[in-house]
Parts: structure tokens; C-alpha cells; sequence
């Protein structure tokens, strides 16, 4: 499989924050989308989040404000209560 990227492995176990950073990272990686890419994109809908924060919301180490929470469903196409586990994909 020449020329594919593979995503680096976890390095620390899931953490117990938030419920929605597991799907994030599989709503992004659907979306064929870097963590930077998120970044960006968030960042032109008015939210601000660094890198390294994002990074601890996808390993579930960090809790996820209510208009991130909008913005990232809105970004990855998805619906919140997906995001929250309260719907089937």
C-alpha cells in the first residue's frame, strides 16, 4: 500500500472527559480530514481551539464546550446527537 499515510497509533488510552471525542477522530478520518484541517475550519466559524486542545477532545482528556460541540457536528456533517451517542450513524 505505497503512498498511504497511516495514522500514527494512540499513544495513551481514552480518557473520560467528553463522549464525543472517539467519533470525532472517525467523522474526521471519513472525511479524509488532518487534525489541521478541523483546526481551520473551526477557526473561520469563529472558534478557537489549539491544537494540542484539540488533540486532548479527541482523546476524550478535555470536556467540549456546547458551541464546539455545534460547530464540530456542523463541520463533519454529522448530527450532534450522533456526536453524543444518542443516535445510530
Amino acid at each position: 500500500m505505497k503512498g498511504l499515510k497511516r495514522m500514527k497509533p494512540r499513544k495513551l488510552a481514552l480518557g473520560n472527559r467528553n463522549i464525543i471525542g472517539a467519533k470525532v477522530t472517525r467523522a474526521r478520518i471519513q472525511h479524509n480530514m488532518k487534525q489541521n484541517e478541523l483546526l481551520a475550519k473551526l477557526q473561520l466559524v469563529g472558534v478557537d481551539i489549539s491544537a494540542p486542545a484539540l488533540s486532548l477532545l479527541e482523546g476524550q482528556k478535555r470536556p467540549v464546550f456546547d458551541y464546539e460541540l455545534v460547530a464540530i457536528a456542523d463541520i463533519l456533517r454529522v448530527s450532534v446527537d450522533w456526536l453524543l451517542g444518542r443516535e445510530d450513524s
